[in-house]
């Protein structure tokens, strides 16, 4: 079983449902035991880093969530879930992130610098990078795959081996990011129709497995 963490923050039903669609099953919980006790982990995230960690204390999940990914059991960010997982954010005045991997979270530049709106809102390409472990959650993809962001903020990872796949957007930013049993993507795969549903496929699929790695 697959536990999202529902934390208060956006409509979780569709990356429920997503899964549910690529045949695995998938709960909305904020339980800290039923999450400790899923085979597999999914770290959601819509709206303002700060607004994100917080409810994520306030419901004392900020532990349950660590252990998860340091448990070995596959584990998945999206969006804002993958900001989280670095170190802290300039969105919300520097607010700290979950520290489970270094680096940061920045603002896209300004149009006035870039020329490109910020957010970054659409659909763009996504390009993998020559990781061995780029291919974890693209196995199923198209050779080109597409997936739709919606994001101000950027992750800078200090180690750039953390970087699976990146996306070009007036800067060349990681569009998923991964290590052992943690990956975590930019964009939302439940919103990026068969690209998208295929990388759930291949999260769901590592679950079912049962494989467990250590992301240290």
């Amino acid at each position: 079983m697959i536990a999202i963490v529902d934390y208060g923050m956006g409509n979780l039903r569709s990356a429920q449902k997503a899964f549910e669609f690529v045949g695995h099953n998938a709960v909305l919980t904020d339980d800290p035991a039923e999450i400790a006790a899923a085979d597999g982990v999914v770290l959601p995230g819509v709206g303002a880093f700060k607004d994100c960690i917080d409810g994520l204390t306030e419901r004392g999940l900020v532990p349950v969530v660590k252990e998860a990914a340091a448990s070995g059991k596959p584990f998945l960010g999206i969006c804002v879930g993958l900001q989280l997982l670095f170190d802290y954010s300039e969105e919300g005045e520097g607010a700290a992130g979950l520290g489970i991997f270094p680096g940061r979270v920045l603002r896209f530049p300004p149009a006035s610098e870039s020329g490109m709106k910020v957010p970054h809102m659409g659909w763009n390409r996504i390009l993998k990078t020559d990781s061995p472990a780029s291919g974890e959650l693209l196995r199923y993809t198209r050779e080109q795959p597409y997936a739709y962001f919606v994001h101000s903020y950027y992750a800078q990872p200090e180690d750039e081996a953390l970087v699976l796949a990146h996306c070009e957007y007036s800067i060349s930013f990681p569009a998923i990011v991964g290590r052992g049993n943690v990956f975590a993507t930019q964009f939302h795969p439940e919103k990026s129709q068969q690209d998208g549903l295929a990388i759930l496929k291949a999260f769901g699929n590592r679950v079912t497995d049962g494989a467990k790695v250590a992301w240290n």
